[in-house]
Formats: structure tokens, C-alpha cells, sequence
């Protein structure tokens, strides 16, 4: 996968806005006011951060080399994603993951607001 395909999936989700609140190379993407995946548009090989379970962040941890401890990030729940050598269902799956988490964690309101959401 490359990054727009990354972006272009992260689009389809309901309520999900892009952004560069760090710097110009980072991109933020959030569902709500909440980050669920940050991807460096300059680094090689292409990099994400997504949210994840405790658990299962250990489980990929273990099983894919590629798969660390989010930088500046709760190493417990955020993972950093070296897309290479990775299956397109593992980081579709992970992103969804992410979008998920961080959507439960959204107030009811808010959760509300973008169960009425538009992408359109």
C-alpha cells in the first residue's frame, strides 16, 4: 500500500477529517476532534501510527518486525507500521481498528453527531 491508498481508505470512514497540526509531513488523521492514524509523507520506508488493543499490539509486536512501539505516543496502545512487507488486510484491519477504538472513546454526542454523518 502506498499513502494514498491509506489516506484515500481513511476517507471513507464516517467523519474523518486530514491535517498537519505538527509539521508538513506528518499527516493527522482524526474522526472527530481525536487522532486515530498519523502517517510521515516524507519517510522510507512509508510509516503509520495506529491505535490498538494492549493485546494485540503485543501479539503483532511479537509476529512482525515492522511493528514497534509508537514514537512520542502511549507505547501500550499505539503502534508505528513500516507498511512494507505487511499484508494489505493486516494494516486495513489495523486501521480499522484504530478508527473503532478511538470512535468508542467519543463522547455519546459526538458518537451521535457522526452516526448522522455525511462524507458527501
Amino acid at each position: 500500500m502506498d499513502a494514498n491508498e491509506i489516506l484515500d481508505y481513511c476517507l471513507t470512514k464516517k467523519a474523518v477529517t486530514e491535517s498537519f497540526p505538527f509539521d508538513q509531513e506528518t499527516l493527522v488523521m482524526k474522526v472527530a476532534t481525536k487522532m486515530f492514524l498519523l502517517m510521515s509523507l516524507e519517510k522510507q520506508p512509508l510509516t503509520i501510527a495506529v491505535k490498538t488493543d494492549p493485546e494485540w499490539s503485543q501479539e503483532l509486536r511479537e509476529k512482525h518486525p515492522q511493528i514497534t512501539g509508537a514514537f512520542h505516543m502511549n507505547k501500550t496502545h499505539w503502534n508505528s507500521v513500516m507498511i512494507d512487507g505487511l499484508k494489505r488486510d493486516l494494516i486495513l484491519k489495523m486501521i480499522d481498528q484504530s478508527y473503532d477504538l478511538v470512535f468508542k472513546s467519543l463522547t455519546k454526542k459526538a458518537k451521535e453527531e457522526i452516526e448522522n454523518y455525511s462524507n458527501e
